[in-house]
Protein backbone atom coordinates (compact mmCIF):
# COMPACT_ATOMS: atom_id res chain seq x y z
CA UNK A 1 0.00 0.00 0.00
CA UNK A 2 1.05 3.65 -0.79
CA UNK A 3 1.54 5.62 2.09
CA UNK A 4 2.21 8.54 0.75
CA UNK A 5 -0.88 9.36 -0.55
CA UNK A 6 -2.75 8.48 2.27
CA UNK A 7 -0.74 10.66 4.07
CA UNK A 8 -1.28 14.09 2.13
CA UNK A 9 -5.16 13.25 2.24
CA UNK A 10 -4.95 13.03 5.13
CA UNK A 11 -3.53 16.55 5.49
CA UNK A 12 -5.96 17.53 2.52
CA UNK A 13 -8.90 16.57 5.18
CA UNK A 14 -7.19 18.67 8.04
CA UNK A 15 -7.17 15.47 9.91
CA UNK A 16 -3.41 15.88 12.06
CA UNK A 17 -4.09 13.95 14.51
CA UNK A 18 -4.57 10.90 12.30
CA UNK A 19 -2.01 11.61 10.10
CA UNK A 20 0.48 11.96 13.48
CA UNK A 21 -0.47 8.72 14.93
CA UNK A 22 -0.28 6.60 11.33
CA UNK A 23 3.51 8.19 11.11
CA UNK A 24 3.86 7.25 14.88
CA UNK A 25 2.11 3.52 14.01
CA UNK A 26 4.40 2.83 11.03
CA UNK A 27 7.61 3.52 13.19
CA UNK A 28 6.33 0.97 15.80
CA UNK A 29 7.14 -2.93 14.80
CA UNK A 30 4.53 -4.21 17.14
CA UNK A 31 1.82 -2.36 15.51
CA UNK A 32 1.37 -5.03 12.99
CA UNK A 33 0.34 -7.11 15.83
CA UNK A 34 -3.15 -5.24 16.37
CA UNK A 35 -6.35 -5.85 13.83
CA UNK A 36 -7.08 -3.08 11.51
CA UNK A 37 -10.41 -2.40 13.84
CA UNK A 38 -7.74 -1.52 16.91
CA UNK A 39 -5.25 0.07 14.57
CA UNK A 40 -8.10 2.37 13.02
CA UNK A 41 -9.54 2.98 16.70
CA UNK A 42 -6.06 3.92 18.26
CA UNK A 43 -5.99 6.53 14.48
CA UNK A 44 -9.52 8.06 15.34
CA UNK A 45 -8.69 8.06 19.29
CA UNK A 46 -5.55 10.49 18.46
CA UNK A 47 -8.00 12.76 16.21
CA UNK A 48 -10.52 13.66 18.50
CA UNK A 49 -7.84 13.91 21.34
CA UNK A 50 -6.08 16.42 19.02
CA UNK A 51 -9.36 18.17 17.90
CA UNK A 52 -10.20 18.41 21.73
CA UNK A 53 -6.96 19.85 22.50
CA UNK A 54 -6.98 22.24 20.01
CA UNK A 55 -10.94 23.70 21.05
CA UNK A 56 -9.35 23.59 25.11
CA UNK A 57 -6.69 26.37 23.76
CA UNK A 58 -8.40 28.09 21.62
CA UNK A 59 -10.66 28.92 24.33
CA UNK A 60 -8.38 29.72 27.02
CA UNK A 61 -6.53 31.99 24.22
CA UNK A 62 -9.64 34.13 23.94
CA UNK A 63 -10.59 34.01 27.16
CA UNK A 64 -7.05 36.14 27.72
CA UNK A 65 -6.50 35.13 31.18
CA UNK A 66 -3.82 37.17 32.94
CA UNK A 67 -2.60 33.98 35.02
CA UNK A 68 -2.49 30.58 33.94
CA UNK A 69 -3.33 29.37 37.54
CA UNK A 70 -5.61 26.61 38.15
CA UNK A 71 -7.39 25.59 40.83
CA UNK A 72 -4.94 22.66 42.18
CA UNK A 73 -2.32 25.96 42.36
CA UNK A 74 -4.25 27.11 45.53
CA UNK A 75 -2.33 28.33 48.46
CA UNK A 76 -4.70 28.04 51.49
CA UNK A 77 -1.81 28.69 53.84
CA UNK A 78 -1.98 32.24 52.64
CA UNK A 79 -4.36 34.64 55.21
CA UNK A 80 -7.04 35.12 52.37
CA UNK A 81 -9.73 32.88 54.69
CA UNK A 82 -10.37 30.95 51.18
CA UNK A 83 -12.56 27.84 52.00
CA UNK A 84 -11.33 24.65 50.53
CA UNK A 85 -14.77 22.85 50.24
CA UNK A 86 -15.91 26.11 48.85
CA UNK A 87 -13.29 26.43 46.14
CA UNK A 88 -13.46 22.48 44.91
CA UNK A 89 -17.53 23.59 44.59
CA UNK A 90 -16.51 26.31 42.60
CA UNK A 91 -14.31 24.55 40.21
CA UNK A 92 -17.55 21.26 39.64
CA UNK A 93 -19.22 24.22 37.85
CA UNK A 94 -22.32 23.36 39.02
CA UNK A 95 -22.92 27.10 40.22
CA UNK A 96 -23.71 27.51 36.28
CA UNK A 97 -25.66 24.97 35.30
CA UNK A 98 -27.80 26.29 38.38
CA UNK A 99 -27.76 29.89 37.15
CA UNK A 100 -26.00 31.66 40.18
CA UNK A 101 -23.95 34.34 40.47
CA UNK A 102 -20.15 34.63 41.92
CA UNK A 103 -19.07 37.73 43.71
CA UNK A 104 -15.92 37.83 44.65
CA UNK A 105 -15.07 41.32 47.22
CA UNK A 106 -12.35 41.85 50.00
CA UNK A 107 -9.82 44.71 50.85
CA UNK A 108 -7.46 46.09 48.44
CA UNK A 109 -4.49 44.29 47.60
CA UNK A 110 -5.80 40.69 48.80
CA UNK A 111 -5.70 38.91 45.76
CA UNK A 112 -8.96 38.84 44.19
CA UNK A 113 -7.96 37.95 40.73
CA UNK A 114 -6.52 34.78 40.98
CA UNK A 115 -9.39 32.91 43.51
CA UNK A 116 -11.57 34.71 40.64
CA UNK A 117 -10.13 32.81 37.75
CA UNK A 118 -9.98 29.30 38.80
CA UNK A 119 -13.36 28.83 38.89
CA UNK A 120 -13.58 30.75 35.60
CA UNK A 121 -10.75 28.49 34.34
CA UNK A 122 -12.77 25.61 35.12
CA UNK A 123 -15.27 26.51 33.11
CA UNK A 124 -13.47 26.93 30.23
CA UNK A 125 -11.61 23.16 30.77
CA UNK A 126 -15.43 21.52 30.81
CA UNK A 127 -16.71 23.86 28.24
CA UNK A 128 -19.77 25.21 29.80
CA UNK A 129 -20.96 28.34 29.27
CA UNK A 130 -19.21 31.43 30.78
CA UNK A 131 -19.14 35.27 31.26
CA UNK A 132 -16.77 37.41 33.71
CA UNK A 133 -17.03 40.57 34.71
CA UNK A 134 -14.70 42.83 36.41
CA UNK A 135 -15.93 45.47 37.63
CA UNK A 136 -13.43 48.76 37.42
CA UNK A 137 -14.30 50.57 40.99
CA UNK A 138 -16.38 49.39 43.53
CA UNK A 139 -18.76 52.30 43.18
CA UNK A 140 -19.83 50.46 40.44
CA UNK A 141 -21.79 47.86 42.58
CA UNK A 142 -22.03 49.89 46.24
CA UNK A 143 -24.33 47.15 47.17
CA UNK A 144 -23.72 43.06 46.15
CA UNK A 145 -27.17 41.88 45.59
CA UNK A 146 -28.28 45.61 43.15
CA UNK A 147 -26.23 43.17 40.36
CA UNK A 148 -28.45 40.29 40.87
CA UNK A 149 -31.28 40.19 38.37
CA UNK A 150 -33.71 39.03 40.88
CA UNK A 151 -32.82 41.97 42.73
CA UNK A 152 -35.84 44.25 44.17
CA UNK A 153 -35.33 47.63 42.56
Amino acid sequence: MLTHPTLDKLQTLRLTGMYQALIEQRQVPDMAALTFEERLGLLVDRELTERENRRLTTRLRQAKLRQTACIEDIDYRHPRGLDKALMARLATCQWVREHHNVLITGPTGIGKPQPGNYPYRSQIITGTHHYRYRSPSPTVWPDPHACRRDAPQ
